[in-house]
């Protein structure tokens, strides 16, 4: 990109830099050069949640609840803004320094209601991660986005995918009519990633529950104390359990 590139129209004649959440990218500007759109975002470092799994294995509970409270972070925001991104899975989640994780990969969201010619491709993309109701033709909504948190959650802590098959049919078969592989590392995590990854959405947690159970593992796996989204994964801030009048 050159100097010589000029600001892409907005609204308004000006483009305001566009930063929400830690787990969101921050995009600075959006020129047009040579008649074409250009981006200018933060440079991410560090490696995808893929990345870590394939060179690492499965993570720690700790880690794992880490991730999770930080992608609901993201996801709270996102479906705030009425947008629903459709391809949550561990190569789509950025573990950078500072134990920052982001949620990358916006290509294909959409807005609830929106059509879904880009439909084909994120089956085809994502075929363990997409959401029963996707498989069905249903719309996109924020409850699909959270079936895909579960399964990535499952895969971050039990080091495969919930549904992997030997072929795409398979796997899309196993997504839509199956229960998840068994739980043999979850812990305290089963009951969110089990909640998170029911078949239909009005039986799927929602945002807030998932929060809960999270902060109910962790104070499983750290004896009493819980953890704050944001923190060290390797010494996640501890905030004491709440009195008993006031447990959510």
């Amino acid at each position: 990109m050159t100097q010589s590139g000029s600001r892409a129209g907005t609204p308004g004649g000006a483009y305001r830099c566009a930063s929400g959440p830690p787990g969101v990218v921050t995009v600075y500007d959006v020129v047009r050069q040579d008649g074409d759109p250009w981006i200018v975002m933060e440079l991410l470092r560090g490696r995808s949640l893929a990345e870590a799994l394939d060179a690492e294995g499965p993570l720690r509970g700790e880690h794992v609840i880490h991730i999770g409270l930080s992608l609901l972070d993201v996801l709270r925001a996102v479906h705030r803004a009425n947008i629903v991104h459709r391809d949550v899975k561990p190569a789509n989640v950025q573990l950078c320094g500072g134990a920052r994780v982001i949620l990358t990969d916006f290509g294909i969201a959409i807005a609830p209601g929106s059509d879904s010619r880009t439909q084909i491709r994120m089956v085809a993309g994502s075929p363990g991660y997409v959401s029963p109701e996707r498989l069905r033709g249903g719309k996109a909504g924020p409850a699909s986005d959270l079936f895909s948190l579960g399964a990535t959650l499952f895969t971050a802590v039990e080091g495969t995918s919930p549904f992997a098959r030997d072929n795409m049919a398979a796997t899309l078969t196993a997504v839509a009519e199956e229960p998840p592989a068994p739980f043999l590392r979850a812990g305290p995590l089963r009951p969110v990633i089990e909640g998170l990854l029911a078949k239909e959405p009005n039986r799927r947690l929602n945002a807030d529950q998932a929060c809960t159970l999270l902060h109910e593992a962790a104070l499983l796996v750290n004896k009493g104390e819980r953890y704050c989204a944001g923190s060290s994964p390797a010494s996640l801030a501890p905030i004491r359990r709440a009195r008993r009048g006031r447990r959510r």
